[in-house]
């Protein structure tokens, strides 16, 4: 069965066809890659956030992937100087929204990072202000709506660029925005 690792980036939609008349002129993964007919991707990216997305034709890999504690792990540049305290508060867990309704996320790994290696983005990073940016890990074994934007917004540093760079052993390693690469499986 066919897998894929994709870098997938920002303004790219994590599906295939598009049947939704306000999405239009929205670009589809299906544009970067003549993938096998039956691929799916295991979980998704939000529009505007880029990096490791893993595709296959295997049902139940997908599934296990997504409920088996598989760790994802996320680079976010933040505006502002993040602090320890929001560090920790991340770590522990937070409450955030989903569908409208409180959520409180799971306890996970969290730290300030180096500016990391990444391709150039795609769109200019504009911290609000005379602020500066700084860079956090935050690695989840859990993947809600846009999760990470809101855990960091919610500690006071919202997300201005979000890559994950990681999915269990699969790591976005040399690929650049939009490349694809076929493997026989998945290190999880």
């Amino acid at each position: 069965m066919p897998h894929y690792k994709l870098y997938k980036p920002s303004g790219y939609l994590s599906q295939f066809v598009n049947n939704q008349s306000r999405r239009k002129n929205k670009k589809l993964l299906g544009e970067l890659y003549d993938f096998h007919p039956d691929t799916m991707s295991i979980g998704r990216l939000d529009q505007n956030s880029e990096g490791l997305l893993l595709l296959t034709t295997d049902g139940a890999l997908s599934y296990k992937i997504l409920n088996g504690g598989v760790e994802k792990e996320y680079w976010a540049q933040v505006d502002g100087k993040i602090t320890v305290d929001a560090i920790k508060d991340i770590k522990k867990g937070i409450e955030i929204s989903i569908n409208a309704k409180p959520y409180q996320t799971k306890p996970c790994k969290a730290k300030t990072i180096n500016v990391p290696n990444l391709p150039s983005p795609t769109r200019p990073i504009k911290p609000m202000g005379n602020k500066s940016t700084s860079w956090v890990s935050i690695t989840l074994t859990e993947g809600k709506f846009r999760q990470v934007r809101k855990m960091t917004a919610k500690v006071g540093f919202p997300t201005l660029r979000l890559v994950r760079v990681r999915i269990g052993g699969e790591y976005l390693e040399e690929l650049q925005p939009g490349e694809v690469e076929e493997v026989d499986r998945f290190s999880l």
